[in-house]
């Protein structure tokens, strides 16, 4: 008795939120010791057992800031304010989520990894596009765990963790019957994405990825553009004429206009030496308030055949929502952007002669619909030119190859990804890393690559239905189980919660 309430004394329970964080947040890169998202999962339901909504709310709170305030430090680099607000309000819509989950289990168990994938896909969403970064899906992108994004895309890996975590909280309580069920759909819909269509070879192509190198942490203001540009039409000189893709990094063409420019006859003349498809990253001005990111394709003649702009963009980084509201409150010295990059309302695709491709510019990769939106408009590979250099560790960089990980598995299709300080990467459409540059250098990856046809099931139907079916089991759980238990409090008497081992 005195044990239990030890266990379950303020700072005791302080110190088991904190932990089981920490443990989701070393879980997903840059640490990656994915086996740790089951075990946060396994203290978060622990934490949850037999608590009222207060107790449950407040926990998760704490839970939750634990893991996104160290995996989303890359933000403080780019906005302070903007960091501690979003790793804390994000943190809330894990604990507001966990408010409908029932206190006792087995609905408990049912119900917490519906509101984990609920919560996901809110913070992917809301506000101003959402940031889905440190996402447990993420957590997973190099585990056997990321096939099932083959099936319902990251979202479902999301709640098949919460899944397995329950998995393991049953057996603490020996509940075996409910550990090996849930165990047993885990490794039922792992077993259904190796055997899922994830389409086919329709032919192959021989590319060149270039990334010039440079000083990481550098932001445009305080950057040599000329210079960004030759380091990689230096880079691109010892490439062997005949590559069918030369891909280079986002914006790293940045000029007023690019019609007339100097760097664009430098890059048709590029794309004629080399005798290519020439794709590379430009920013232009459009006035004094905004810009165009765009990808631009050449072709072998250096004429240019296509053009795609940049859909979804960095709040904050390439745009301020509520620009007005917010330089009245941050003041001037706020560091934000002063012009915003125009949203780009086009398919996600690039047609060329080396091949129709989908395009996911640097942003856009950790978000299912923008890679998905390419493939269904013909996309046989996915091109993620990136912009890394202005981030703060390479927090953003790790996280991104795990994002291109599940985009690849999800979209049936190999991922090429070029950056201008790193990381330059190549994989394959099972999610496999080829290939991974280092920061800051200077290199060139040569290789083929598939070109695929054909559709996965998560590209067919996207991540709404396991967002759907999530609610629906959350809802479902919370209505049961009020209507068998209408009082929330923990059972009387001091004693250990109904579902906790003997032992404590």
């Amino acid at each position: 008795m005195m044990t239990a309430v030890r266990f379950e004394s303020r700072p005791f329970v302080v110190l088991r939120c904190v932990l089981a964080g920490l443990c989701l947040a070393a879980s997903v890169p840059p640490w990656g010791w994915w086996p740790l998202a089951f075990v946060g999962v396994l203290l978060w339901d622990r934490l949850l057992a037999d608590r009222p909504w207060r107790s449950r709310l407040l926990r998760t709170w704490l839970l939750a800031a634990c893991w996104l305030f160290p995996a989303m430090l890359w933000m403080w680099d780019l906005t302070s304010p903007g960091y501690v607000v979003a790793a804390g309000t994000f943190a809330l819509y894990f604990g507001v989520a966990v408010i409908a989950v029932p206190p006792q289990a087995p609905w408990r168990w049912i119900a917490l990894p519906a509101a984990i994938v609920v919560a996901e896909i809110a913070r992917s969403t809301f506000p101003f596009g959402g940031v889905p970064l440190a996402t447990l899906a993420m957590s997973q992108a190099d585990a056997p765990l990321a096939q099932a994004a083959r099936l319902g895309n990251a979202i479902l890996i999301s709640g098949l963790v919460g899944v397995a975590g329950v998995a393991l909280s049953a057996a603490w309580t020996r509940r075996w019957t409910a550990a090996v069920i849930a165990l047993a759909a885990t490794g039922l819909v792992w077993s259904l994405a190796a055997v899922a269509p994830r389409g086919q070879q329709v032919g192959d192509i021989t590319y060149a990825l270039v990334q010039g190198g440079g000083p990481q942490r550098t932001r445009a203001e305080d950057t040599d553009e000329r210079e960004v540009f030759v380091r990689h039409l230096e880079a691109s000189g010892g490439i062997e004429p005949g590559k069918d893709l030369v891909l280079w990094p986002e914006n790293v063409v940045a000029v007023d206009m690019l019609a007339g420019s100097r760097e664009l006859r430098e890059l048709q003349q590029l794309a004629v030496d080399l005798d290519t498809t020439l794709i590379v990253g430009v920013t232009e001005d459009a006035g004094d308030d905004f810009f165009h990111n765009a990808a631009v394709a050449f072709g072998p003649d250096g004429t240019q055949i296509d053009r795609f702009e940049k859909v979804r963009r960095v709040p904050f980084g390439e745009y301020v929502p509520l620009r007005g509201l917010i330089e009245r409150v941050a003041g001037e010295n706020a560091g934000l952007p002063e012009r915003d990059a125009i949203e780009g309302n086009q398919p996600a695709v690039l047609r060329t002669e080396a091949g129709t491709f989908a395009v996911v510019i640097s942003w856009e990769v950790f978000f299912t619909n923008r890679a998905r939106d390419g493939v269904l408009n013909g996309g046989q590979a996915v091109l993620n030119p990136t912009n890394g250099s202005s981030y703060w560790l390479t927090q953003v960089q790790t996280q991104q190859i795990a994002a291109s990980r599940l985009r690849a598995i999800e979209t049936g299709r190999w991922v090429l990804q070029a950056s201008p300080t790193g990381f330059t990467a190549v994989l394959d459409d099972n999610g496999d890393l080829l290939a991974r540059s280092a920061v800051s250098e200077s290199t060139v990856f040569e290789g083929s690559v598939p070109l695929r046809e054909g559709y996965t099931i998560a590209t067919r139907i996207g991540p709404f239905p396991v967002v759907i079916l999530s609610a629906l089991t959350l809802a479902v759980a919370w209505v049961v189980a009020r209507r068998r238990h209408p009082d929330e409090r923990p059972p009387s008497g001091g004693g250990p919660p109904q579902d906790s081992p003997p032992s404590v």
